[in-house]
């Protein structure tokens, strides 16, 4: 039981105990917290006054509930003075001299289940007038406060959330009067929860200048140095001496740091930060020690200087150490924040190359890659992108697929509408030549301007151009543009730019809309080549994306964008298809700087792996595991809101019922997979109050509100994210590239070297190629398979800023295993072109699934895809996969209906054949698009076959709910019904 003393109140007089409720009433009619009253007056008016010390704002604004010790609501209630200190209550005692609840906080959710906005219930007044006219206001109490408690252990607001009154601030910044700030040391358990006031756990200990803890050997000791600004504070710093023992042996100070304002980023570079603090404000300065495991024992002793604008307070730290060693930091046990250290993590950041791709090579300036080639122009632009797949994408040829028709180029166009500058530049320079990266430079000049050209291209095909164009003196633009003209076989298909993934429309006009649209580039391709491209600037920021754009779009490139001038056209003539991103009309004067920076992905990343789709088969559910087994699954996905996976993106806290699970399943020979992203993090993160303590660093400004946990004790400036209402996990929305990603990559190392996953599911992401590069590496480290899938909800919408999954997420597809493509995707209505790009995965080197109503098996099957059971009420390809190890489709050769290979076509262009092709048979995928049931002919090549049709046979085998049993001849007519398909083996 917790408890503790009321502040200026005598000891022996009176002590408030703080319990749990352990879930003994229904929090979604009566609220959260309650007191527990005892009458022990006479008559029918008991009077209370509750010294619950509310963080809440505005608690007069909130009704009071009064329920006896059997749950029976009392109508005869009336408030008197509510505040935050404390509020007087007036009721009538029905049940005598007993029990009573005073339920203060009762919210009503409203909104999606998924989404709740809780609302407090507003005061009101069922009260009788006869009952209220027999209440004396100057009445002694005849109530005694027995305890405050709350639902259960989680939503206790005990200490750290217990104010202290006003008073008692008055009387602590009367006694410390001069100061600029206060420091209260805080031990790791206990989280500065409350930015607007002090709790009166403080009160009661007083300002202390010494932090006394216990560390074991090898141990990361978090704590907390609460600032209190007595004035406006700026440059907030925690400096720290070694720490020494008795024997004179030493922690150096470059093993503690604060979190706060120093570390490592996502990327690897260094992380600081200015924190301030206003007046009457409380800041939590979180920081670690980092012990040795060859530290002595002793007591260690050295001083943390808490700096502002040249005022200090210093603190004493004495840290002992016992004879105890623990491993990895402590990180087994992250209820004492020793994973806080995870966050300035630098694992896996090294550029090493990943299966399957290949190390670059170098010759002059050709640049080689797994598949691909780029050459790179004297200016350092790429003057030919090639690729060297088969439209198969089923292996690697020595023929050439050029992607452009020239070198790409920037141009200057002056106000006549000419291009006059005469450049010169210092050739083509490379700056690093390694397996997993090359980078390059070069410096163009003219009379007028300078370009500064850096470039580099990664292993997975990522080419990334920093371009500064420095004005040499003032000068005047009509249009700064930058063309890139692709082959016309190499743009037969695009995706982005408010276009749904699918042929290119012959010509094509975009503006920049960055308020509304998620859109800063496209891709355009054919099957087996391709170029994705994205123009930024300098100040290039990743915003929110799902149901979050809106609330983080993107920033308009100042270059680019050039308040709104800029933006892209895509025209064909007799021998290229011209993207041409122009900025439009400017000015520049002498000195200025424009970035007009853009990244390209060269697709596709490598060949698609068919004997991966046939053999990994997912269930995606937690279930028993003898029943997954039965169904011919080999991958289990596990959900969130599952029994060991049960709280979003944080799955440590059910890691041993985990491990037993993944431990059965690999007996089994079942692998497991986990929900794990890190777009929103769940409020049972134990760090939750650690990472507010850093700002927006961690999670997004917002308007807070959602669940009632959150609003009770995040209290405001949050986004609420996605919310299971069965176990109360609501989720808070993480703001985007942020040292959270570094946590994630240690967090995915540990899941996999200690609880043996299998791979993760990633629903959406909101982290970049840095962090999934660093992810795959960690996943598939020492052998483990490392399996990544992705879905995503379709993207084409209001609230994601109109943009294509497929598009949003193609720097994350050479790390990814099978797509899952996806929510609300409409696989009746679109047409082959759009399956083929933004749901099958195949130009980019993939293989997918579908998921909305279980998807179009019939169409599904002409991409290699089935439906993945059981998630959707439809999804269940165990038919097909019967039909898949009948046939022996493992080691088959896939050849798609896009191919000029293919050798079986249909006489109807709305009906089309994907050939799965073994040396004495082949299976056929038939499926149609056409408007009505239609009667086909099949096109066979029986050469390329190699069958001999006089000996042929044609069947369609029975598969449950897919297809009835048929024989056929190559001359005859075989009825394709609307919307559906048939399966056909030849031998």
């Amino acid at each position: 039981m917790l408890c503790f003393f009321i502040g200026s109140i005598p000891l022996a007089a009176q002590q408030i105990k703080y319990t749990d409720g352990n879930d003994s009433w229904n929090p979604n009619q009566l609220g959260n917290h309650r007191a527990v009253i005892a009458f022990s007056g006479t008559g029918n008016v008991a009077k209370t006054t509750i010294e619950w010390r509310r963080r809440d704002e505005n608690p007069d604004q909130k009704r009071i509930i009064v329920q006896d010790a059997s749950g029976k609501e009392i109508t005869n209630v009336k408030t008197v003075d509510i505040n935050r200190e404390n509020g007087t209550i007036f009721f009538e005692p029905v049940s005598g001299q007993t029990t009573y609840y005073v339920y203060y906080m009762p919210y009503i959710d409203e909104g999606e289940a998924n989404y709740p906005k809780g609302v407090y219930a507003k005061p009101e007044s069922k009260a009788d007038a006869q009952w209220l006219s027999k209440i004396n206001s100057n009445m002694t109490a005849n109530c005694s406060l027995q305890e405050i408690q709350s639902v259960n252990a989680f939503n206790s607001f005990y200490p750290m959330e217990v104010i202290a009154t006003a008073a008692e601030t008055k009387d602590l910044i009367a006694k410390n009067s001069g100061s600029s700030f206060l420091v209260f040391p805080e031990d790791r358990i206990y989280s500065i929860r409350m930015k607007n006031d002090l709790p009166q756990r403080w009160i009661q200990k007083g300002v202390q200048n010494t932090f006394s803890d216990t560390a074991m050997k090898g141990e990361y000791l978090a704590f907390q140095l609460g600032v209190y600004a007595l004035e406006n504070i700026n440059n907030l710093k925690v400096t720290f001496s070694d720490l020494k023992n008795e024997k004179g042996e030493i922690i150096s100070s470059k093993n503690i740091n604060c979190i706060n304002t120093d570390g490592t980023k996502y990327d690897g570079s260094v992380f600081t930060a200015a924190v301030s603090v206003p007046k009457g404000k409380v800041q939590a300065m979180w920081s670690g020690i980092d012990v040795p495991q060859n530290a002595g024992t002793g007591t260690y002793t050295g001083k943390a200087v808490v700096d502002c604008d040249g005022k200090s307070k210093e603190i004493t730290l004495q840290i002992k150490v016992t004879d105890q060693v623990t491993k990895n930091g402590g990180i087994d046990s992250p209820e004492k924040m020793t994973r806080l250290k995870w966050l300035n993590s630098t694992l896996a950041q090294e550029n090493s190359v990943i299966a399957p791709y290949t190390a670059l090579t170098v010759k002059e300036a050709e640049i080689s890659l797994l598949g691909r080639k780029l050459i790179l122009n004297s200016d350092g632009f790429p003057a030919q992108i090639q690729t060297f797949f088969t439209p198969e994408m089923t292996s690697v040829s020595t023929k050439a697929n050029n992607v452009l028709t020239a070198p790409t180029a920037f141009h200057f166009i002056d106000a006549s509408g000419k291009e006059t500058l005469k450049w010169k530049n210092s050739g083509l320079k490379f700056t690093k030549k390694e397996a997993g990266t090359v980078s390059w430079e070069s410096v163009s000049t003219s009379q007028s301007l300078q370009m500064d050209v850096t470039g580099s291209i990664e292993f997975d095909g990522f080419v990334q151009y920093t371009v500064k164009i420095t004005a040499l003196e003032d000068v005047s633009f009509n249009d700064i543009n930058f063309n890139l003209p692709m082959q016309p076989s190499a743009s037969k298909y695009m995706m982005g730019l408010g276009q749904k993934g699918g042929d290119r429309r012959q010509t094509f006009d975009w503006k920049w809309d960055v308020a509304h649209k998620n859109q800063d580039g496209a891709w355009i391709g054919n099957v087996n080549s391709g170029l994705q491209f994205s123009l930024r600037d300098e100040k290039y920021s990743r915003p929110l994306n799902t149901n979050f754009y809106l609330q983080k779009p993107l920033l308009l490139p100042t270059s680019w964008g050039n308040d709104n001038k800029g933006g892209i056209t895509i025209t064909p003539n007799q021998k290229s298809v011209l993207v041409n991103a122009y900025s439009g009309a400017r000015n520049m004067k002498k000195g200025a700087v424009l970035y007009y920076n853009f990244n390209l992905l060269i697709t596709p990343f490598h060949t698609i792996d068919t004997d991966f789709q046939w053999n990994t088969k997912f269930y995606h559910k937690y279930n028993n595991l003898d029943t997954i087994a039965q169904t011919d699954a080999t991958v289990v996905n596990i959900h969130h809101a599952t029994p060991i996976n049960p709280y979003i993106n944080y799955p440590f806290i059910e890691f041993k019922k985990m491990k037993s699970y993944i431990d059965e399943a690999h007996e089994k020979g079942l692998k497991v997979k986990i929900y794990n992203t890190v777009r929103e993090v769940s409020n049972k993160a134990y760090e939750t109050f650690a990472l507010r303590s850093l700002g927006h660093e961690i999670y997004s400004p917002g308007k807070g509100g959602g669940f009632s946990w959150l609003q009770e004790h995040v209290g405001d400036d949050y986004i609420a994210a996605w919310f299971v209402p069965e176990i109360k996990d609501a989720a808070i929305v993480n703001s985007g590239m942020n040292r959270w990603h570094n946590y994630y990559v240690e967090g995915m190392n540990w899941l996999t070297q200690n609880v043996g996953i299998d791979g993760v599911y990633l629903d959406d992401v909101a982290f970049d190629r840095i962090t999934m590069k660093r992810i795959k590496r960690v996943l598939t480290k020492d052998g483990h398979p490392g399996i990544i899938d992705l879905h995503s909800a379709n993207q084409y919408n209001k609230s994601d800023g109109f943009n294509n999954s497929a598009n949003l997420y193609m720097e994350h597809f050479p790390y990814i295993n099978k797509l899952w493509f996806g929510e609300y995707f409409d696989y009746e209505k679109n047409q082959p072109d759009f399956f083929l790009t933004e749901v099958s995965g195949i130009p980019f080197g993939l293989m997918g699934e579908m998921l909305q109503g279980g998807g179009n098996q019939w169409r599904g099957m002409v991409y290699g895809m089935t439906n993945r059971m059981p998630w959707s009420e439809n999804a269940d390809p165990r038919p097909i996969w019967k039909l898949w190890d009948t046939f022996g489709i493992k080691g088959s050769e896939m050849i798609g209906y896009w191919s000029e290979n293919c050798p079986v076509k249909t006489n109807n262009e709305k009906v089309l054949a994907t050939v799965y092709k073994k040396k004495d048979s082949i299976l056929i995928s038939i499926a149609s698009w056409a408007d009505t049931d239609v009667k086909i002919k099949l096109n066979i090549d029986w050469k390329k076959l190699g069958i001999n049709p006089a000996k042929a046979t044609i069947t369609a085998p029975e598969v449950a709910n897919f297809q009835s049993a048929q024989t056929f001849t190559a001359k005859d007519e075989i009825t394709v019904s609307k919307g559906k398909g048939l399966l056909l083996i030849v031998k």
